[in-house]
């Protein structure tokens, strides 16, 4: 089985695929100084619970965008399995796709998975909504060449900052309002509405701009956690898919002879 690993700035997500199909998926909070050590802990036991010997694991790979973590994920997997692990990006896991703009090297592990695997499940032109630390939008074209995108602050993020930054507006919860009413009746509501309502406006402003930028027809892929969430209220999503970048990580793999 290949173990893939994908370590964002909020989550490390692992998850462990039979061949194209994700048997099991964990997800721990991201802390460069977690050794690799702790990590197999943690592993070692979720794997026990699901009855699965450390010897099925056959092959590693992981892709990170928090570069402290690299060394100690290669830790665990030479230490405790065995394996010298794939690096997305990198050797027989390079990207192998165009990258158009003006600083390939600059380009996250997450969003170039993210291009490689809406490109491979989805295909054609295409721009890719990435729900994370931050948002991210790409613009893939019908050859799978990643042409640019745009980063916003994640909504989590907006939210942190409304919040950190005013001394009476209290936390609340993420949530899709529960009436299409824009004009809140108190404090709570009229934050929500703020924050959810102008996320959605902002990503469908986005989307229509990069829409009439790109001049062809575009099939719109989201992933993340709150790609459903805003599912509910708009509908400039084609495809969800939440493991998009966990899919990038195994079709990468395959790509490299590992699975």
């Amino acid at each position: 089985m290949l173990l893939a690993v994908d370590v964002g700035n909020t989550n490390v997500v692992f998850a462990l695929f039979e061949g194209k199909d994700i048997r099991a998926r964990w997800r721990i909070a991201t802390d460069g100084r977690r050794t690799g050590d702790e990590y197999a802990t943690w592993l070692l036991q979720l794997l026990s619970i699901e009855g699965i010997e450390r010897s099925q694991v056959t092959n590693i790979i992981f892709g990170s965008v928090v570069p402290r973590a690299d060394h100690n994920l290669t830790v665990l997997a030479t230490k405790y399995f065995g394996i010298e692990p794939l690096i997305a990006g990198h050797g027989k896991a390079a990207w192998n796709f165009e990258i158009d703009v003006e600083q390939p090297h600059t380009l996250g592990a997450d969003r170039a998975l993210n291009c490689i695997a809406a490109h491979q499940l989805v295909g054609g032109d295409m721009i890719v909504v990435d729900f994370g630390t931050a948002t991210k939008f790409e613009a893939v074209d019908f050859n799978g060449a990643y042409k640019g995108g745009i980063i916003a602050p994640g909504i989590n993020l907006s939210l942190d900052a409304l919040v950190g930054k005013t001394a009476k507006l209290p936390r609340i919860a993420i949530a899709a309002p529960k009436t299409a009413s824009v004009i809140g009746r108190n404090t709570e509501d009229q934050m929500l509405i703020g924050v959810f309502w102008g996320y959605v406006a902002m990503m469908e402003g986005l989307i229509e701009r990069m829409r009439a930028e790109i001049g062809r027809p575009v099939k719109v892929v989201a992933t993340g956690g709150l790609a459903i969430l805003f599912d509910q209220k708009t509908d400039i999503f084609d495809v969800i898919d939440a493991d998009l970048t966990i899919r990038g990580l195994q079709i990468l793999a395959e790509r490299a002879g590992a699975t």
